[in-house]
């Protein structure tokens, strides 16, 4: 879409009714404009980020400080809002957003992850933070912290989407005198388990959420989706595997990788050529991931889908048709044209779900509202779900400013 004051040049007249469909599955999408611009904290260094200090910076990629900066400061935000004592991070991986809302900003934060060796590693970051953060404080003595720095409490466990779990909803010690009252957050939190925090919203000990969902194509029908009555009785609401797998992809990267027109585009059209081979060699195998292949655009298109057979585990030898082959490869714009209407909807598809989500919280009597919260060129999954149990009204706007 054209920028304030910019004018639409095309090569030929596109057919009204594609650029019908372009306007209305704009006009029907959440936006995914954040209220500031590029963001400032990139200007000077696109790898490090001006507003974390170095010791939050290390180990982690632009994108993800830019993620749990945002997120930890909305978080941070609307715990003061809300009152809340404990913040609980679900699916909290290496524990990056788990270890600047605790030794950061200040929160009481238990992160909750499922698979031991990330937490082994989160544990060991944590360590290395404390460390770097005693040496900066001892280089400036003149700076003084408000009070004890607490590293965040991790739990090994596995959230199920349709159970409650209990050790999510229990508080660490002290308990404060009125009762917890838990903050639940994740970042990217994966298929279910966006689904999961939405369930546990309903507990009494919960009073806010701040979630980010991702990886829309891992979740579960029914129970994943649809969740709200009002999703659920509309006609035609289903989401099939390849709509939910195309609203994950990152639409902005996209657009820039078309209108530098490289040979990087050869890829989709490879991928579609190696899952004919593969549906004729075992057509029970639907849609195997295949691990990134590097120089695609270097390769025969033969080399590539043997180096893809080899990935999901079947002979490379396999006899191919080379003429076919050919013939798959001579539709390479075809297939990208094809991916390109796929992207144009996929923004209606993540808001499909996205206000599934709201609705379904709405539904219980809730308060709740989708933010932009993520630069999409640097996030492309960039709208949090807030969820709050009393209204916070005007307040809500002071969740998604960007300080500056």
């Amino acid at each position: 879409m054209p920028g304030e004051g910019e004018a639409v040049r095309y090569r030929s007249v596109w057919p009204l009714t594609l650029l019908a469909l372009k306007s209305t599955a704009h006009a029907l999408a959440f936006t995914r404009t954040p209220g500031f611009q590029t963001p400032s904290e990139f200007l000077e260094n696109p790898s490090q980020s001006s507003r974390l200090t170095a010791p939050f910076r290390k180990h982690v990629r632009p994108k993800k400080q830019h993620e749990i900066r945002r997120l930890g400061e909305l978080v941070k935000k609307l715990s003061d809002l809300t009152g809340c004592t404990q913040v609980v991070d679900i699916g909290s991986g290496q524990g990056h957003l788990s270890r600047f809302m605790s030794l950061g900003l200040g929160l009481t934060v238990k992160s909750i992850e499922g698979d031991r060796r990330l937490v082994e590693r989160a544990q060991r970051l944590d360590r290395e933070l404390l460390q770097a953060l005693e040496k900066e404080e001892k280089r400036s003595p003149q700076v003084t912290r408000a009070g004890p720095r607490h590293s965040p409490h991790h739990v090994v466990r596995w959230v199920e989407p349709t159970a409650l779990c209990k050790e999510l909803l229990l508080p660490l010690e002290p308990l404060p005198p009125h009762g917890a009252r838990l903050l639940l957050t994740g970042l990217h939190a994966c298929g279910d388990l966006s689904v999961a925090l939405l369930r546990h919203f309903s507990c009494p000990e919960v009073v806010a959420l701040a979630s980010v969902g991702c990886c829309y194509m891992k979740l579960s029908e029914p129970g994943g989706y649809p969740l709200s009555q009002w999703v659920a009785g509309l006609r035609g609401s289903e989401l099939p595997y390849r709509l939910r797998e195309g609203a994950c992809h990152a639409l902005e990267d996209y657009a820039e990788r078309l209108q530098r027109a490289g040979p990087g585009l050869r890829t989709h059209c490879y991928r579609a050529a190696l899952e004919t081979v593969i549906r004729g060699a075992r057509p029970e195998l639907r849609r195997p991931g295949v691990q990134g292949i590097p120089r695609v655009h270097e390769l025969k298109i033969e080399e590539y889908v043997q180096r893809g057979l080899r990935r999901v585990g079947l002979d490379p030898q396999l006899p191919l048709n080379l003429a076919a082959l050919r013939a798959h490869q001579a539709q390479e714009n075809r297939v990208v044209a094809f991916f390109s209407l796929a992207l144009l909807l996929a923004p209606l598809v993540e808001t499909l779900i996205l206000l599934d989500r709201l609705l379904y919280l709405q539904e219980q009597g809730f308060h709740a509202e989708l933010l932009p919260i993520f630069s999409p060129e640097l996030s492309p999954r960039n709208l949090v779900l807030v969820a709050t149990k009393s209204p916070l009204g005007e307040a809500f706007s002071l969740l998604e400013t960007e300080d500056s």
